[in-house]
């Protein structure tokens, strides 16, 4: 099994995603700096010729290496990208949610996966505690042999076991680069950074017709979605609404929480695949422009407005990146 270790920045946070348990605080300078995680019931399942959406599935346990289960990581794509946005080179990040176990830790993890190469990523998110209002983002990867079977049409995969032995156990080590010391700005491209969002407040309404599910929904009504956006690199922070559907895509506009800055962004999100791609731009100087672009599967849930034939979607804070970590 091979392991792969980057360093990411840490940049400023806003006070609102400081709210009092919202985050596990660990400290940036002056502790371990890496992160060990057991990976659990790691499992790929092909796309179910019963339901005819060509989805396929990644799904994992993720335990700290006391052998506790703290997340619970699910993905969804078309089987033909592979784990990466219409089959490119920007990766799917999904959220890994806390099953809510005793002293799991509230951070904010996601992983992505690139199939062809069998590599899962993982990027772990958690407030500093030696430098309030500052941002950790530790990651790391490592590549797994898989032994596949095909079952009433459908391909299912898991870890290979040695011979006649148990199936092998997987971690992933994440670690983590030094605090900057200021923030940085996302037009000086000698930072090098590295792009990513925080995703809250996600709101989402529908309507369906009497007896449907969020399951298999048959919806009359959709908002489409509205909900913050936190660039973890550059600090800023914008508000995004939907503004207009395209078949089963919405898109729409995020425009700086302050009104004022020199960046704004637009969102694509596909309600067949719950996809979230997010592009944002900088105007830095005379005819410069920096964009940057990301995907992440939203797995938000639903729950029923009373009095009425109304759900209401939400999800947890999700973090998803631009590219491979």
């Amino acid at each position: 099994m091979r392991v792969q270790r980057r360093l990411l920045a840490l940049a400023t946070i806003p006070e609102w995603l400081l709210a009092p348990g919202t985050w596990a605080a660990r400290p940036c300078t002056s502790g371990p700096g890496s992160f060990e995680h057991v990976l659990r019931d790691v499992r790929y399942d092909g796309p179910d010729p019963s339901k005819g959406n060509g989805l396929a599935t990644m799904a994992a346990g993720l335990q700290t290496s006391t052998g506790t289960t703290i997340f619970k990581c699910v993905a969804q794509w078309p089987e033909g990208w592979a784990g990466w946005f219409e089959g490119g080179s920007r990766p799917v990040w999904a959220d890994c949610v806390s099953t809510g176990a005793p002293g799991a830790p509230d951070d904010v993890v996601s992983f992505a996966v690139d199939w062809k190469t069998k590599t899962i990523y993982l990027a772990q998110t958690f407030a500093c505690s030696d430098k309030p209002g500052s941002v950790g983002l530790a990651t790391g990867s490592t590549t797994i042999d898989v032994a596949c079977a095909t079952s009433e049409g459908s391909e299912h995969c898991v870890p290979r076991a040695p011979e006649g032995g148990v199936r092998p156990t997987l971690s992933i080590q994440t670690k983590l680069r030094q605090v900057p010391s200021g923030p940085a700005s996302a037009c000086d491209e000698a930072y090098g950074l590295y792009h990513g969002w925080l995703v809250e407040g996600w709101l989402r309404e529908i309507e369906m017709l009497p007896g449907a599910v969020p399951t298999a929904p048959n919806i009359i009504f959709d908002t489409g979605p509205s909900f913050r956006l936190h660039n973890v690199a550059s600090g800023d922070v914008l508000r995004c609404a939907s503004a207009s559907k395209e078949n089963s895509t919405f898109v729409g506009a995020c425009e700086p929480l302050d009104g004022e800055g020199a960046t704004t962004a637009e969102f694509r999100f596909d309600t067949q695949l719950n996809v979230l791609e997010i592009a944002q731009r900088w105007m830095c100087g005379r005819r410069k422009t920096l964009a940057i672009q990301g995907a992440g599967y939203m797995r938000g849930s639903c729950s029923p407005v009373q009095g009425t034939n109304r759900f209401r979607c939400t999800s947890l804070l999700v973090w998803f990146g631009t590219g491979i970590v």
